[in-house]
């Protein structure tokens, strides 16, 4: 699918630590959770009440699990896994990049919430994620989960929207991706 034949927008709302971190190694996110009231208002509720449909990687889901309420409630959600086995009615698991993509078109997603790491990456990856806000913790926590990775030899191209300082020492930072474009090698 190409970009010009999406009838959806995607967007990322993300936290991370000062060194890029999602999670620790073992997924726990204890620095985020134990500093983010501290933060105020990140605007969260504000961007959900525009999302129709969330996109997740499957650890994503695993984590929200874990929370003890499902914060989903009125979304369509979709669960990208090639291994994951759930009768879990609140989710719909498909099991590669195409068939999310074809589910989303097919269920009519408008706004939809790209949510986990390997998921955003892919998202990067594939020239299919049209805003990035990243929510900046003042703190190192040194290894973990990236937010980003390898993006297949591309530059992706961003223009800042807008940034902030919100409390607590947390920063914000939202941006368009404007292109994914093909890097220089010298060669």
């Amino acid at each position: 699918m190409s970009d010009h034949d999406r009838t959806f927008r995607t967007a990322v709302t993300i936290g991370v630590s000062l060194d890029g971190f999602i999670a620790r190694p073992d997924g726990d996110i204890d620095w985020l959770t134990s500093r983010g009231e501290q933060a105020g208002d990140t605007g969260y509720e504000a961007f959900m009440a525009g999302i129709d449909t969330l996109a997740m990687g499957r650890n994503t889901y695993e984590k929200v699990l874990t929370f003890g309420f499902w914060p989903y409630e009125g979304k369509r959600v979709a669960v990208l896994s090639g291994t994951l086995a759930t009768d879990d009615p609140r989710v719909t698991v498909l099991p590669s990049l195409g068939a999310l993509l074809a589910w989303l078109t097919a269920e009519g997603a408008e706004n939809v919430y790209v949510d986990g790491g390997r998921i955003v990456q892919t998202f990067l990856r594939e020239g299919l994620l049209d805003e990035l806000t990243v929510t900046t913790a003042p703190v190192l926590i040194g290894e973990g989960i990236p937010l980003f990775g390898g993006l297949g030899g591309r530059d992706v191209e961003l223009a800042l929207r807008s940034v902030k300082a919100l409390g607590g020492g947390f920063t914000q930072a939202t941006y368009a991706v404007t292109a994914a474009a093909p890097s220089v090698r010298a060669g």
